[in-house]
């Protein structure tokens, strides 16, 4: 009889435990416990969470021991301390990492019983054995696209013919300026040849031609460029020209901020606001040379819901504007489901907003533009990678740990 949580019981018993937890109390019909009692104990209702000592740890919330939030007897990943796991999952955890974990998203119930999964010689601890060795090779065995298969194919070009420029620089969101030119902004490097000389976690590029024939020159900006390494520094995660004037969102700023340029990226001024809440990683939706192809007088911004650049969530969320007032956040509506007839509704307080698009623990980075030639909205999407790894998009897993991904949606609309 193993224990768990304080008790001895049998995984099957543990297991009947979480389906009842899964049901909101319900078993088989019969509503044993108050649905209402079940919510309320399986989530956090604290304005924010401990990053000291726990209470019931004795230890300190970090890396290593990525504790989860406490309810009233249960843990939860309500703020995403797990990654690659859905945001409405709880757990119960016993000494040697014995688990219950209900992910009710994915209507998933998880046992688990054994010897302790962390080991304490490298520094690891409790919660970081179940995260990594438990709850990530799980997630990452969940490979079901959220949404049916599109019949519009895709081919990447062989590894061979892909042209790599501005070596040590990443991010590159681009948009299709009013000079027929590519606008785009690097993040901690040096650009294009002939590179900087000082490291930016913000800079702007120009580039012209057509594969394999392409030119690419560095835009010094006085006002524009950021220094600071990763989460220390300010990155664009969205570009957009609207009628000769270039838009950048940037992350890294406490929530994301706007900002334009009317001389393609010389000057910049920034936005006295910023997004209140999520938003993390915002970027436009593009439509052609100058926003020329647009379908109406909107301009429309997706990201994953999450204050946080860096943080996986469940779903994406999606915000618009007039794009005669994009500098104006008292124009901004934000996406809050459909009315009757698949209408969409638009609210003016982010806090009624809802997810435009769902993917439970793999909503995380993504870039979207309108193809004329298909007549679709297409979407790229990325699936965080664990840092120390970095980058795996073979769709599988090594020994334990989570790779990240790509995939690609398409829709008639945005």
């Amino acid at each position: 009889m193993p224990s768990w949580g304080g008790g001895n019981f049998t995984a099957r018993a543990i297991a009947r435990i979480g389906l009842l937890m899964l049901h909101k109390g319900n078993w088989q019909g019969k509503q044993i416990i108050d649905s209402a009692t079940v919510e309320k104990v399986t989530r956090y209702e604290g304005t924010a969470l401990p990053t000291g000592a726990s209470e019931f740890e004795g230890n300190t919330r970090n890396k290593n021991n990525p504790i989860p939030a406490t309810t009233a007897g249960w843990y939860c990943n309500y703020d995403g301390i797990w990654n690659h796991v859905p945001r409405d999952a709880f757990a119960g955890g016993g000494a040697g990492n014995q688990h219950l974990v209900v992910v009710p998203s994915l209507k998933m119930v998880i046992v688990r019983m054994g010897e302790q999964l962390y080991n304490e010689a490298e520094g690891e601890d409790f919660w970081l054995g179940a995260e990594k060795y438990l709850l990530n090779p799980i997630m990452g065995a969940i490979v079901e696209a959220p949404y049916p298969k599109s019949n519009i194919s895709v081919e990447f070009a062989p590894k061979d013919s892909v042209i790599r420029m501005a070596k040590g620089s990443d991010c590159f969101p681009a948009t299709w300026a009013d000079d027929d030119a590519l606008y785009t902004a690097y993040g901690d490097g040096w650009g294009f040849e002939p590179m900087v000389d000082i490291k930016l976690s913000l800079g702007f590029s120009k580039i012209t031609g057509d594969p394999p024939d392409l030119k690419a020159v560095n835009i010094r900006s006085e006002s524009g460029e950021r220094v600071g390494q990763g989460v220390y520094g300010e990155k664009a995660s969205g570009m957009l020209m609207v009628e000769g004037i270039l838009y950048m969102l940037s992350r890294n700023a406490q929530n994301a901020v706007l900002s334009w340029s009317s001389d393609h990226g010389k000057t910049w001024e920034k936005a006295d606001w910023k997004f209140d809440l999520s938003f993390g990683y915002p970027t436009f939706l593009n439509y052609g040379k100058n926003y020329e192809g647009a379908t109406d007088q909107y301009v429309y911004i997706y990201s994953q819901d999450e204050a946080s650049a860096y943080k996986s969530t469940d779903h994406y969320v999606l915000a618009r504007v007039p794009k005669d007032r994009i500098r104006e956040w008292r124009h901004y509506e934000y996406f809050a489901g459909y009315e009757e007839g698949d209408a969409p509704v638009w609210t003016e307080d982010i806090r009624k907003r809802k997810p435009v698009f769902t993917n439970p623990g793999k909503c995380y980075r993504s870039g979207i533009s309108y193809d004329k030639g298909l007549k679709r909205y297409l979407w790229s999407q990325t699936i965080q990678m664990t840092p120390e790894e970095g980058p795996a998009f073979d769709g599988g897993l090594s020994d334990v740990r989570l790779q990240g991904g790509i995939g690609i949606c398409e829709s008639e609309n945005p």
